[in-house]
């Protein structure tokens, strides 16, 4: 569906953010999660060729909770896992074109095999990268032990958010304001646990542009590795647009009784052509979509097949009036162990 998306230019992007989640750069072994040098400059090529501001998570943050609006092409690149290959691949480039990052880092992992450093990290963040929070052991924090109860759950995830907190306090001074989830996985019982921490935002990997007026524990980014590096992929998210989806139920990503799930949402948004409205599944040949009798605006979209695996979405997309643009919105479904 992608040849759907390519666009030839910018037009007007004023106040939203298109956010990118890298894990790994020149490495080979993992490729669903890698970028190759090769793709990640041309990533950047495009980028400066497009004239592009770059700003980090925090600088979007603060702009749209004070009200303020954002430069008219924006982008944000992120980095999750504070992989060594960012340090010797990926922050080499990122210097040679000026640009900033945000890192994700789970301190449990630090200075482990493959994972960066106390010291580098420090050495990084004096260079201009920001250090953001992606729990202390990066586990599946939706999952429940054996026989766990819910107060225990909230204990236990508690105890790792203020671990995690507590590192980045004695090893780089200061404790993170913005939050990645593990997996891109969250739940409205783990959203309020990292609202209850002090965090400021919070983002998934649930593909989607950051605009304002969006719930700030829920922000997407647009994964990027494997086979969604390509320079034909990065191009097509980076000149997309938010589909202004309002979600009426359900209220939660996870998948309880009811597989597959239906999703309820308003679209009532002037610069779309809803005759264009579709949605896609991964894995499935059709996802049903049909206008709900009665309720002006309100959709029902729901997979054909029930959904497999741990994680999953339903991606929404309409073009513009003019068939021009197109605008994106994914909504991500997980299916825990222990719940």
């Amino acid at each position: 569906m992608l040849f759907l998306f390519l666009l030839t230019g910018l037009s007007a992007f004023a106040d939203q953010a298109n956010v990118f989640t890298y894990h790994r750069f020149n490495d080979s072994r993992y490729p669903s999660t890698n970028i190759s040098i090769e793709d990640f400059q041309a990533h950047l090529d495009l980028l400066s060729q497009e004239r592009l501001s770059v700003l980090t998570l925090g600088q979007v943050v603060d702009k749209l909770q004070k009200g303020l609006s954002l430069p008219p092409r924006c982008a944000v690149i992120t980095v999750d896992d504070a992989y060594r290959s960012f340090l010797t691949d990926g922050w080499p480039l990122l210097k040679q074109y000026g640009y900033q990052a945000t890192l994700f880092v789970s301190t449990d992992t630090v200075g482990g095999g493959g994972y960066l450093g106390w010291q580098e990290l420090r050495q990084l963040q004096d260079a201009g990268i920001e250090i953001g929070n992606h729990s202390a052991n990066h586990a599946y924090l939706l999952d429940r032990l054996p026989s766990e109860s819910n107060a225990n759950w909230k204990n236990r995830v508690t105890a790792d958010l203020r671990r995690s907190q507590q590192d980045f306090e004695n090893h780089l001074g200061s404790a993170p304001k913005l939050f990645a989830y593990p997996y891109g996985e969250f739940a409205p019982e783990l959203v309020a646990l990292v609202k209850s921490e002090g965090f400021t935002a919070a983002f998934g990997q649930q593909s989607g542009v950051v605009t304002p007026g969006q719930d700030f524990f829920r922000l997407p980014r647009f994964p990027v590795g494997g086979g969604y590096a390509s320079l034909d992929e990065f191009r097509s998210k980076l000149f997309m647009k938010r589909l202004a989806v309002r979600v009426i139920s359900p209220d939660s990503s996870v998948i309880h009784n009811e597989n597959p799930p239906k999703l309820r949402f308003y679209l009532n948004q002037e610069n779309v052509d809803n005759r264009t409205l579709r949605c896609f599944v991964s894995g499935q040949p059709v996802c049903l979509i049909r206008e709900v009798p009665g309720e002006e605006g309100m959709y029902e979209a729901e997979a054909s097949e029930p959904l497999s695996g741990r994680r999953s979405k339903y991606t929404l997309t309409a073009s513009d009036l003019n068939g021009k643009s197109w605008y994106w919105f994914s909504q991500p479904w997980v299916q825990p162990h222990g719940r």
